[in-house]
């Protein structure tokens, strides 16, 4: 074949599967789509989302992790109906191409993969993870933009950056205990200082799996173990820095806690050290739904459990970012989807996938 033909080939390839988000403003309003925890019946779940986007017209979804549950059989593979209900050993096997075909191939804007606790839980590990789905992690924008960091990088990480028309998305990894680790720390102060005295860079928008530490949704977040408190109140802080001597505009999301959840900062420990950033939990891909925290209703206007969905962010052209959650329920479910997965798996998932009796 000829070279250059060929090279065009892979070109043109690569497009059709990652599709570049627009680098440039052009002075008005943008949007992207935000959730996680994709796990138990996010082959339901994340093709209603997928096909809402398409409505909302949103640049790209960015998945905060949890993508199948490992440890345990996901409840859409377990009960599907017309298969043979898999061993662990052949379920460990196949369960991350069944999320790529199942969840991530109906999507058809770009999609950024964070890596969760799920995706760390054996026998699966931090460096399968970047294996099985490097070709989204090595996408050409995020590429670009770790060789524009350092021409010399060429390490792939479960955490990174890019900047999309004046705004900053940075993923972090607390998907172990050991994280935020030293390394990655450094790596991420040298993002917001490069940030800090970059005018082109007006919002920072950072997400994780789990919710930094001293939140109002304290359990199942960087407040269960040490060093999870101890580098998230340094990361807290420096985000902190960001917008009040840098004068950038910041906002923090994670998953993991499987509700929606907003104000999650107003605490009293960050009231009391530094301030409250914006801050939203949106674990709403499918994953089993949790209870509310005692304070949510108190402190979070838009606290809900029993829903799955995405965070919508419309992002203004002076950087500033409304989030309005989008809630997708059953009858948003493609109808292929539910011809594969039949009435009782469907209403299972809409009905009693919840840890909370009463549903809305």
């Amino acid at each position: 074949m000829n070279k250059k033909l060929f090279l065009l080939g892979v070109c043109l390839l690569s497009t059709a599967v990652f599709p570049q988000t627009k680098r440039g403003g052009d002075g008005r309003s943008w949007t992207f789509a935000v959730s996680g925890d994709s796990r138990n019946c996010g082959d339901i779940v994340m093709p209603a989302i997928a096909a809402d986007l398409d409505r909302t017209g949103a640049g790209f979804y960015w998945h905060l992790g949890d993508l199948r549950a490992v440890y345990d059989f996901d409840e859409d593979i377990k009960m599907r109906p017309g298969i043979k209900p898999p061993t662990i050993y052949e379920y460990e096997s196949f369960v991350w191409q069944d999320m790529i075909e199942s969840q991530i191939n109906r999507f058809k804007i770009p999609f950024f993969l964070g890596i969760g606790n799920h995706e760390t839980a054996p026998p699966k590990t931090r460096n399968d993870f970047l294996i099985q789905f490097a070709d989204w992690l090595t996408m050409p924008v995020l590429q670009n933009q770790r060789l524009q960091d350092d021409p010399n990088d060429h390490k792939l990480r479960a955490y990174f950056h890019w900047q999309e028309r004046g705004v900053d998305f940075i993923y972090l990894d607390n998907s172990t205990t050991d994280q935020f680790d030293l390394s990655q720390q450094v790596w991420l102060n040298r993002v917001l200082d490069r940030d800090a005295t970059d005018s082109s860079v007006k919002t920072i928008v950072v997400g994780m799996h789990e919710a930094l530490p001293d939140s109002l949704s304290y359990v199942h977040s960087m407040s269960d173990y040490a060093n999870g408190v101890q580098s998230g109140r340094l990361v807290y802080q420096r985000l902190l820095k960001a917008r009040n001597v840098d004068k950038k505009q910041v906002y923090v999301l994670a998953s993991h806690s499987h509700f929606l959840m907003d104000n999650i900062f107003a605490s009293d420990y960050w009231k009391a050290n530094g301030g409250v950033l914006p801050g939203w939990i949106v674990g709403t891909a499918g994953a089993y739904r949790y209870a509310l925290p005692s304070n949510a209703q108190k402190n979070s206007p838009i606290a809900k459990t029993n829903v799955y969905g995405y965070l919508l962010g419309t992002v203004d052209p002076a950087g500033a970012i409304d989030f309005q959650f989008q809630e997708v329920k059953e009858a948003n479910v493609p109808t292929d989807v539910r011809t594969k997965f039949g009435p009782e798996l469907m209403r299972y998932c809409f009905d009693k996938n919840s840890a909370v009796t009463a549903l809305p």
